[in-house]
Parts: structure tokens; sequence; C-alpha cells
């Protein structure tokens, strides 16, 4: 299975201590070859990111953070769950792409 910009993913999302994991939805940016490019997401609505409302297909409320990017392998991903309308994909995009540009 290939996997596109926009699909919420079921993964093994690592700690940041790269030794423990725990299964969690992830934003997928972008696949090249069998790594996939991965946005973190929360159910905690206070952290900072773009907004998920739980209506699109999620079981909560949630937050895709932007500042939490890493590759996986795609063998770690279990499922795909859904693929996000265009218009959160399309404020990801700008969020992203503005975090670039503060670091010119």
């Amino acid at each position: 299975m290939s996997y596109n910009l926009g699909d919420i993913v079921l993964v093994k999302v690592p700690f940041t201590n790269q030794k423990e994991y725990k299964l969690r939805p992830a934003f997928v940016w972008f696949e090249e070859y069998s790594n996939v490019v991965i946005l973190g997401i929360t159910s905690n609505t206070q952290m900072k990111g773009i907004f998920i409302p739980k209506e699109i297909g999620l079981i909560v409320d949630s937050i895709i953070k932007t500042n939490y990017i890493f590759t996986i392998d795609k063998n770690d991903i279990q499922k795909k769950l859904i693929t996000l309308p265009q218009k959160y994909i399309q404020k990801v995009c700008k969020e992203l792409n503005l975090k670039c540009k503060e670091q010119k």
C-alpha cells in the first residue's frame, strides 16, 4: 500500500528517547521508497498545531503537531484511518511553509 499527503495512519510512534513506542495516529506528509515522513497527532487540544475536529473521522478532537516530524519505515504503519479533507491538508502545508520561512 502507498500513502499520500493528508492520510491519517495508525503507527508505532517513538518517544523522544527512541526506546519506547506507542500506537498513535499520524499525518502523512510524504512517502519515498519505504520511508514515510509523518507528523505526530495528539488529543491534547491545548498544544500548538492544526486543530482537527473529531467529526471528520477521528475518535476525538485532535491537533496535528507541526513541530513533531519524523521518518518511519512504512512497515511500521498498522493501517490507514482516513484521508483529511483538502482544507486541513492546506492548513498543515501552510504552517510547515511558515516554519521554513522563519528559519531564513
